[in-house]
């Protein structure tokens, strides 16, 4: 998620993200903790977004020196690691049952990752393509898994449900996440945006060129997003779960025509 590509940067952010990385013992006694550099990274972030995020920042919410902080964590980009898997801990499932159906597993990691983009939109600012593998995240992947474990299916296609699930919740909440910033980043309303609209469309839809989308009724776009992201989920998980009884369907007539 980084233009940095030195070992060293990917040795550094791993030995923090899994407790390996000394901490300071030389100096005055520290007064500060990386739990709370990671914490003041996200609420900057979650407030101002990537672009407001630095070292100095950092330390000015916290109230110490920037060089303070470089005792903890080398620099940004370490930081900005420790703060994605900071808030991958919401898709680890750590609140629901793990003897759930795979169904039900998926969805409790789509919404968890749903509600995690929400609160920390500033991760759909960030390149996640290669992500640098930290506790929650891989908790977050082990608990989806957990899921799949007993279904007959490979490796491949357990990783595939996952991703399929992973890439809609992301596409969903990029959208609604846009939506909300409309109005903030522009100064027009979502009413006024759509009130300057009218007058064309109307005549668009006068013309007849456009029939299906003048069939529909006035309403059919005033559905919240969330309810949108929840009947796209459900049709997925539907898609999925007729992978399964195709491919269960495919394998007993295989065996019948055998025997």
């Amino acid at each position: 998620m980084t233009t940095e590509k030195s070992g060293d940067y990917l040795r550094r952010s791993l030995e923090l993200l899994w407790g390996r990385r000394e901490r300071p013992t030389r100096g005055p006694k520290p007064g500060l903790t990386l739990d709370r550099i990671v914490a003041a990274g996200i609420r900057i972030a979650d407030a101002e977004g990537i672009d407001g995020l630095s070292m100095r920042r950092v330390a000015a919410e916290l109230g110490v020196g920037a060089m303070s902080l470089y005792r903890y964590v080398p620099g940004k980009a370490e930081l900005l690691e420790l703060m994605i898997d900071r808030a991958y801990g919401m898709t680890d499932g750590s609140d629901a049952p793990r003897d759930a159906d795979w169904r039900t597993v998926l969805r409790t990691v789509a919404l968890g990752t749903w509600r995690m983009y929400l609160a920390h939109p500033w991760l759909l600012q960030v390149n996640l393509a290669r992500p640098v593998l930290g506790p929650a995240a891989v908790a977050g992947l082990d608990y989806a898994l957990s899921g799949l474990a007993d279904l007959d299916i490979t490796d491949h296609e357990r990783m595939g449900f996952v991703t399929a699930v992973d890439g809609y919740v992301a596409g969903c909440a990029r959208t609604h996440v846009n939506a909300a910033q409309a109005a903030r980043q522009t100064g027009i309303s979502d009413e006024e945006f759509w009130t300057a609209h009218g007058p064309m469309l109307e005549k668009a839809m006068l013309s007849g060129a456009y029939p299906h989308v003048a069939a529909l009724a006035e309403d059919a776009f005033a559905v919240p997003g969330g309810k949108l992201f929840e009947f796209g989920l459900e049709r997925l998980l539907d898609g999925l779960e007729a992978f399964l009884a195709a491919r269960d369907a495919g394998r007993s007539g295989g065996g019948a025509k055998d025997a």
